[in-house]
């Protein structure tokens, strides 16, 4: 059955006045999981669209403004469809649902869930259009370029595919870069062998990984060679078949050396360079490599490049705010 069938299954929106719609939701689970414990999503859902929602029964009822009140219709519309789909209403989902760039021209979000991917831990689903577009580039194209701001799910999401390629063996061997260059501080001489000094640099790619899909299937796909995690010095020389390799924090690579990454693709293998021009922790900005090997490959039709902005930000709200007031900040003085 198609998203939309189980939708129209669960799920229906009756117009009262232009100030007053009201939902039925048919399926008990659904229902309980939208409203949440002590019907706090609701709470959260009127804060955020100064509205106000009545439930009763398997009926939602929703006073406000027109505009506020279409919103609301689209938000729980987006989280029937996420609960049918992953069987989970999540925290931040709340906060997603009543995005604006999540409702497309038509006022359907079901494509919001056109890229779905299932883990063991959780279900990832594009968050905005731009993710969108992001999934279905990293599924078509030998290489993907994605820049933008923190927080809008570059490494996340390139982690998620990649590893369903290896799950799904499509490819045999998924490799983890990035450069290992400190975020402007001095973190002096590290114990241990090359792999306790290089993992520190790469936590945040063990945290996607470990979020996926849980700690002892990774660790284990890590002793057999199947996940490698390296520093992007150690790719030289290499040439990459039936792999699926990610460099991130492109920003902090030199042009030279994103050239070096992106030349080691081999045979049924896929690279993704991943970074934020706006975070460049080398000692000279200029070297960053990042924005001139956009521009330099940019007619190249194999290689797609995705550029995101604030207004795709998926963690904390405050995120995209402060994202936002320090670009109006570096606009102001220029």
């Amino acid at each position: 059955m198609s998203e939309i069938s189980k939708l129209k299954q669960n799920f229906s929106i009756k117009k009262i006045d232009s100030e007053t719609s009201n939902i039925q939701i048919f399926d008990n689970d659904v229902l309980m999981a939208i409203l949440g414990e002590f019907n706090t999503n609701l709470k959260k859902l009127e804060r955020q669209t100064n509205t106000s929602l009545f439930f009763r029964g398997n009926s939602i009822t929703i006073k406000g403004k027109s505009d506020n009140v279409i919103k609301v219709c689209e938000a729980i519309k987006f989280l029937t469809n996420k609960f049918l789909l992953t069987n989970i209403i999540e925290t931040s989902d709340i906060n997603l649902s009543v995005k604006k760039n999540i409702i497309t021209k038509n006022n359907s979000n079901i494509q919001s869930f056109n890229q779905l991917i299932k883990t063991p831990k959780q279900s990832v689903i594009a968050r905005s259009e731009k993710q969108a577009e992001y999934m279905q580039a990293l599924k078509e194209k030998d290489i993907v370029m994605a820049l933008g701001p923190a927080g809008t799910g570059k490494s996340f999401l390139a982690v998620s595919v990649a590893i369903t390629y290896l799950m799904e063996k499509k490819v045999e061997r998924v490799i983890l870069s990035r450069p290992a260059v400190e975020a402007g501080e001095k973190l002096g001489f590290l114990p241990g062998d090359m792999k306790d000094k290089v993992d520190p640099y790469l936590r945040p790619l063990y945290d996607a990984l470990y979020d996926l899909f849980g700690f002892e299937p990774i660790q284990k796909k890590i002793e057999s060679g199947e996940i490698e995690i390296a520093p992007l010095a150690f790719m030289r020389g290499r040439t990459l078949k039936n792999s699926f390799a990610i460099l991130d924090e492109a920003q902090n690579a030199t042009e030279t050396q994103i050239k070096m990454f992106l030349t080691r693709i081999g045979e049924n293998s896929k690279l993704v360079v991943n970074g934020d021009p706006s975070q460049i922790d080398l000692v000279n900005k200029s070297h960053s490599g990042l924005v001139k090997s956009k521009k330099i490959l940019k007619n190249i039709k194999e290689i797609e490049v995705i550029e995101f902005d604030h207004k795709d930000v998926v963690r904390h709200p405050l995120v995209s705010k402060i994202i936002k007031a320090y670009q109006k900040n570096i606009d102001d003085k220029s």
